[in-house]
């Protein structure tokens, strides 16, 4: 199994791998932090939304959990989910990618086949090879304007700096993109989900980039 790294400190926050312990707390700031996105509007339904969009989050942090590519400060009150390439990391656990085949186009419902294709037409854009992907970026709000989302996310840029891959995200809104191209990514397509209705911006960060003091 590969190690997800050593406890990392940047100035005052103390940012670690998400463990066992913090599921809960992941899954909560995941939830709080993305409850009015333009993404969960757009992905899920009005109907059972807050408890979709939970599901969802309780999912992925068992995924970033079990494959050691999720950060968190020491609180959870800010959270970094990533996408590792192949061999990078652990690989998902088999009940985990069971219940994450199962449940995400149920949780999705009559959006899943749209998140789909966009999803597939994204790949298309996405750097060809080796590569980390975000997953998700949450601060929740009472932590934020404290550096955490760029600290958060440290620890898997400096690995594709040390591995000399590049990082990738997918922006739903261009707070997202100011905020990404002060980190080093810069803007490779802008588009529009399958069904036209969400601008969507792929951005990409190659390694070596000097991050910001923080």
């Amino acid at each position: 199994m590969t190690e997800p790294g050593p406890t990392v400190h940047i100035g005052v926050p103390v940012i670690r791998p998400a463990e066992p312990r913090d599921v809960p707390r992941v899954a909560a700031t995941l939830t709080v932090s993305f409850a009015e996105s333009r993404w969960v509007r757009w992905a899920l339904p009005v109907d059972g939304r807050t408890q979709r969009l939970t599901r969802l989050a309780e999912l992925d942090a068992h995924r970033g959990v079990t494959t050691g590519t999720t950060w968190v400060s020491e609180d959870v009150d800010a959270v970094a989910s990533w996408a590792a390439p192949h061999g990078a990391a652990a690989p998902v656990p088999a009940d985990v990618r069971a219940a994450l085949e199962r449940e995400v186009p149920r949780l999705h419902a009559d959006r899943a086949a749209d998140v789909a294709a966009t999803d597939a037409e994204l790949a298309a854009a996405l750097p060809a090879g080796p590569h980390w992907r975000l997953r998700a970026l949450a601060t929740r709000p009472r932590s934020r304007r404290r550096g955490l989302g760029g600290a958060v996310l440290a620890p898997a840029l400096a690995r594709c700096d040390r591995d000399g891959v590049p990082a990738a995200l997918v922006a739903p809104a261009w707070a997202v993109v100011r905020f990404a191209r002060g980190l080093g990514f810069e803007v490779v397509l802008a588009t529009r989900s399958a069904d036209g209705r969400l601008p969507l911006w792929v951005t990409v960060r190659p390694p070596g980039v000097p991050m910001p003091e923080l």
